[in-house]
């Protein structure tokens, strides 16, 4: 038994739903005896009658309108099979705004890739304190400047964003400098910082003695820095970069948990943004 045809059946039911041939040929660019031909291909293949001739319209029977309820859900099925393995070229500009901390340790393994497979979709990068990105950007109002933020929130921070992980608090230092017995020097990111006032509530709450030896805004500047035994610094551990050593001493306290949010903001490329949100949650939870 030969198979129905998805293109006489797509014409069975045009025809149908817009009550004629001629309108049927016009929607789907084919002329009257093309369409009237297809037809009787159907009722040939079936051995029934689909449309009974009332003056000049053609008016389906019984057959007709079981076979179009039949035809219009197994099209149904087909275009959304199509659909979904269609992959739609993205093209466009996304803004992602993110941490300094992951635009160093993150990023680099993210743009490569997605710029390979994407490569009509232009990034345009910012990197700041958490805070300064999602107060730059409100969700839900006009003036957002970001199509995606990568934001570091407190846990007990209610949050309109996605929660991608709940890392550690980790302390981080060179590994070739021991800590000085008396007081505990500090490399931090300038006020703002959830990390900078993280470690420094613990060390307020466990009274150990501590200077801010160094700040910078710069993960590059930190690493430095530690790397030349200034002191040591709070990161979440995923964002440790590989020049740095964790940190384990009586006189560090726990620092406890951070969630690691996605904010998406309105924008012209939802698709490219969700595309990139993805590239960013594999690299976190992976």
């Amino acid at each position: 038994m030969r198979p129905l045809s998805l293109d006489n059946l797509r014409t069975l039911v045009t025809v149908i739903e817009l009550g004629g041939y001629a309108k049927a040929g016009n929607k789907l660019g084919r002329s009257q005896p093309a369409i009237s031909l297809q037809i009787k291909k159907l009722e040939e293949q079936l051995g029934k009658a689909l449309f009974t001739k009332q003056g000049q319209r053609h008016v389906p029977n019984q057959d007709g309108l079981f076979l179009y309820k039949k035809a219009h859900a197994m099209l149904a099925m087909n275009d959304e099979l199509f659909n979904h393995f269609r992959e739609t070229p993205l093209r466009g500009r996304l803004r992602l705004g993110i941490p300094s901390e992951f635009a160093t340790t993150l990023l680099p393994g993210i743009i490569g890739e997605f710029n390979q497979l994407y490569p009509d979709v232009a990034l345009e990068i910012t990197s700041s304190l958490s805070r300064d990105l999602l107060s730059e950007a409100p969700v839900g109002t006009q003036s957002e400047q970001f199509d995606l933020i990568l934001a570091l929130l407190n846990p007990e921070q209610q949050t309109d964003g996605e929660l991608v992980l709940e890392d550690d608090l980790v302390w981080v230092g060179s590994g070739r400098h021991s800590l000085p017995k008396n007081q505990l020097p500090l490399v931090l990111a300038p006020d703002g910082c959830v990390y900078r006032s993280r470690a420094l509530n613990r060390l307020q709450q466990q009274k150990t003695a501590w200077r801010i030896a160094y700040t910078n805004a710069d993960l590059y500047g930190l690493t430095a820095a530690i790397q030349q035994g200034l002191g040591v610094t709070a990161l979440a551990r995923t964002s440790v970069p590989k020049e740095l050593k964790l940190i384990h001493h009586s006189s560090l306290p726990e620092l406890g948990k951070i969630k690691i949010c996605l904010f998406s903001q309105k924008t012209s490329h939802p698709q490219a943004a969700e595309k990139l949100a993805q590239f960013i949650k594999l690299r976190l939870q992976g």
